[in-house]
C-alpha cells in the first residue's frame, strides 16, 4: 500500500489572501508549526491556522459505526484511501475590522478532494468556491466539458480529481478579535 508523508507533501501549505480596504492584498504561508500571521498595520492582524486530522472509523459493540479524528503531526505517514480533514481558523487579533477576508487553501498534491466536505462557520455573507484550474478562477459550482462518442459536448460536473483549492469568502468583515473556521477533507490517492 501507497504512504504518503505529510511533510512531503508540498501542496499542504495554506495561502490566506485578505483585501484590506485600501486593496493591499496579503499573502500567509503556513504548515510551519501549524500558524502564521498575515498583517496590516493599519487595520491589525489575522492569525491563521491549519490542523490535519486522519479520519478513524470504528464499528462498537452494537456495530454501528463510529468517527473519530485523529491530528496529525508534521510528517506523519497517510496511506493510499485514508482521509484526511484539514480545519482552517483565522484570529483577527486587532481591535478593527478586516474587511473581505479570503482564504484559499490548495488540495495537496496526491489527494483528492471529498465532493460536499467544505464547511464555513455561520459568519454573515460566508462563502465557499472551489478551482478546477490552478487556483486561476473560483466558481460555486464546477463543471467540465466531455466529447461524447458522437461528437456532442455536454456540461457535466467536475470530478473530484479535478479540485485544485478551496476558497472561503468570509463575507464584508471579520470584526476586531472576531474568528472565522472552515475545513475540508481529502482522500489520499
Amino acid at each position: 500500500m501507497k504512504r504518503v508523508s505529510i511533510a512531503s507533501l508540498s501542496a499542504v501549505a495554506l495561502i490566506a489572501s485578505i483585501t484590506f480596504s485600501n486593496q493591499i492584498p496579503v499573502v500567509a504561508n503556513i504548515f510551519q508549526g501549524g500558524a502564521a500571521v498575515a498583517q496590516n498595520a493599519k487595520k491589525g492582524q489575522v492569525q491563521l491556522r491549519l490542523k490535519a486530522e486522519k479520519k478513524i472509523v470504528i464499528q462498537d459493540a452494537q456495530g454501528k459505526r463510529q468517527v473519530t479524528w485523529k491530528e496529525l503531526s508534521n510528517g506523519a505517514q497517510v496511506k493510499q484511501g485514508e482521509v484526511l480533514r484539514y480545519s482552517v481558523s483565522g484570529a483577527n487579533n486587532g481591535e478593527k475590522a478586516v474587511n473581505n477576508l479570503t482564504i484559499n487553501q490548495p488540495i495537496p498534491r496526491g489527494m483528492a478532494y471529498v465532493l460536499n466536505s467544505a464547511t464555513v462557520n455561520q459568519k454573515d455573507g460566508a462563502q465557499i468556491t472551489y478551482s478546477i484550474n490552478g487556483g486561476k478562477t473560483y466558481v460555486k459550482n464546477p463543471t467540465i466539458e466531455v466529447k461524447l462518442a458522437d461528437g456532442t459536448v455536454e456540461t457535466r460536473p467536475a470530478p473530484d480529481t479535478a479540485y485544485t483549492h478551496v476558497r472561503w469568502n468570509f463575507g464584508k468583515s471579520l470584526p476586531g478579535k472576531g474568528s472565522v473556521n472552515g475545513t475540508y477533507q481529502v482522500r489520499v490517492r
